[in-house]
């Protein structure tokens, strides 16, 4: 195979001198010779220079993928806080036309930031606490002028609101035009419905479905007139004797993201 590829070479060579070329014999054998190998180097050179297009494309579209996730985040971001900043001032709205209603409140703004895990207990954190003026005892409501709790535990800058429906609740209330007096109290049974029940009637008291329920003010713990929820049902205790209600809160509490502290009120006697 040498002696034949020698050959070639050779009567290669003769024939371009032959013909009077321009290029030299050895030039030309060593032409022959490297025109494969040159062909294979370019061949690679071509699929190297194409896989690093690959990657060097791949690389810039991970990075504007990336850049573009980062602008979405943002816009969303964005658009977040414009939500919840209009949605405070509409509440911060209805807060002044309760305050016009009720000029002797002292109030209070905060936002929740935690509620409680417990199955035992309904209630949350709140980020204001006694660094605000906020005392134990204080009645917790919504925009509205609707009950959401009462502050149960106080630290500086933090305070925990036991919710209406939370088992170591009750207010004194008034039920239906009729003005029935009795007591809401929470129950671990209620409780975990969402609701509270209306019981401690006074004896020959009517109450129907669709009664209002509205704070009494006995006590002194709560300005009377404060909504506290609605009747969902009236029902009899097991020995068929006692009357009592099911309370429907005047608010959804799972929806809660601020609310309003009275820390103080004129007490009608």
């Amino acid at each position: 195979m040498a002696i034949i590829v020698l050959a070639v070479v050779l009567v290669t060579g003769l024939g371009y001198a032959a013909r009077g070329g321009r290029v030299g014999f050895l030039q030309n054998v060593t032409g022959i010779v490297e025109a494969p190998v040159k062909k294979v180097l370019s061949s690679a050179v071509n699929w190297f220079n194409t896989i690093y297009g690959y990657l060097f494309e791949y690389d810039s579209l991970l990075a504007e993928n990336e850049s573009l996730r980062s602008q979405l985040a943002d816009a969303q971001t964005s658009a977040r806080n414009g939500i919840e900043a209009s949605e405070e001032n509409q509440r911060l709205r209805k807060l002044l036309d309760l305050r016009e209603d009720h000029t002797d409140y002292v109030l209070e703004s905060s936002k929740i930031v935690l509620w409680s895990s417990s199955n035992w207990s309904s209630s949350f954190t709140i980020s204001k606490g006694s660094s605000s003026g906020i005392e134990l005892g204080d009645p917790v409501i919504t925009e509205y002028g609707v009950v959401v709790g009462q502050i149960t535990e106080l630290g500086t800058t933090w305070a925990t609101v036991s919710t209406i429906i939370d088992v170591d609740m009750s207010v004194g209330a008034f039920v239906g035009e009729t003005g029935a007096s009795g007591m809401v109290v929470g129950e671990y049974s209620f409780m975990k419905k969402n609701q509270a029940k209306l019981t401690y009637m006074a004896e020959g008291a009517q109450i129907f479905v669709g009664d209002e329920i509205l704070t009494s003010g006995s006590g002194g713990a709560f300005p009377a007139g404060l909504v506290i929820g609605t009747l969902s049902a009236v029902k009899t205790e097991s020995g068929g004797q006692l009357e009592y209600g099911v309370v429907e809160p005047g608010c959804d509490l799972n929806q809660l993201v601020q609310v309003f502290i009275i820390k103080d009120f004129t007490v009608v006697e």
